[in-house]
């Protein structure tokens, strides 16, 4: 008699729109030494997972399970592994991007990129949080330095990335500016923005000045223009890896820095965002929550780039 476990997870077999998802069952992993292995509760849809179905990005050609944020309880526990015990609720981003596979009734996760869920949210909350969470405060915190006072621009701050980014810098005591169109302009002030730029009807390098910082999540010639609006020794923080050589030419000629990030896996940073959740300074705002199987249509949504906040997948 066969012992093989198996378990629901969303997979595809060819690069695509949200129709080559599909609902499988494949072999339930086992934790190796340093791995927990975790009964996944819901699970977080970013822009990167609809750019990998599509593209294949760094993944290369499917099969592949997508899905890099998770929540839910342990359900085992490799070898070497102290710091969680099954039944422990635990949240945290796989690494990225070679760690993919949180959108399944289970995955494995090396320890150190999980850490409990505070327990005040549910695993919606905290499925939303961790790759758009790591990515501000890397880019913040980390890579730019952001002080209390500093002035920083968010683009796209109605976003998942912005979203977060627009809390993380209010919480370090910023000056925040935030890129939207006229419609989210109230949820912006909501979360904290203290001034809303409509990037529909400004150009947003004549109507913003003397920044310290720029969080750029849109790519593109908006790397470039951004770097404009900087103070002498500012920084334009890109979370786009790759792109023109320009932007860096250009901050070399304006006196400034460009630098691109890749957001990483990291105890330490979940640590900090466990903070700022505990503290209530940080939540995420929920676009939309579908079932495992219905992941096709979060990506559907998730497509239109007009989405306010996170979408989760939920698994039952």
């Amino acid at each position: 008699m066969s012992t093989v476990k198996t378990m629901r997870a969303i997979s595809q077999n060819v690069l695509g729109g949200p129709e080559v998802l599909e609902e499988v069952e494949l072999e339930r992993p086992a934790p190796r030494p340093n791995e927990v292995l975790v009964r996944v509760r819901a699970a977080g849809v970013n822009p990167t997972d609809w750019k990998h179905r599509a593209t294949g990005g760094f993944l290369g050609e499917p099969p592949f399970v997508l899905g890099w944020d998770v929540s839910g309880e342990v359900a085992a526990t490799g070898i070497g592994v102290a710091a969680f015990r099954p039944g422990d609720e635990v949240f945290g981003m796989l690494p990225y991007p070679f760690g993919h596979g949180s959108h399944a009734e289970y995955v494995t996760v090396p320890a150190r990129a999980l850490v409990h869920k505070p327990a005040g949210i549910d695993h919606t909350q905290a499925a939303a949080l961790p790759l758009v969470s790591l990515t501000a405060w890397q880019a913040l915190v980390e890579t730019a330095g952001l002080r209390s006072g500093q002035r920083v621009l968010i683009h796209a701050a109605a976003g998942g990335v912005g979203h977060v980014a627009v809390q993380i810098a209010k919480a370090r005591g910023a000056y925040v500016i935030g890129t939207a169109s006229a419609a989210k302009h109230d949820f912006l002030r909501e979360i904290g923005v203290d001034e809303a730029v409509d990037y529909r009807s400004a150009d947003v390098t004549e109507a913003v000045r003397d920044v310290d910082v720029v969080l750029d999540t849109i790519g593109g010639d908006t790397s470039v223009r951004s770097l404009r609006v900087l103070r002498p020794g500012g920084v334009v923080v890109s979370i786009l890896p790759v792109g023109s050589q320009e932007f860096h030419e250009e901050a070399d000629r304006l006196g400034v820095r460009a630098v691109r990030l890749l957001v990483d896996a990291d105890r330490a940073g979940m640590r900090a965002v466990t903070e700022l959740v505990e503290s209530g300074k940080l939540r995420a705002t929920i676009a939309g929550t579908f079932p495992l199987a219905d992941a096709a249509k979060a990506h559907e949504l998730g497509d239109t780039g007009r989405t306010t906040g996170k979408l989760v997948l939920l698994v039952d």
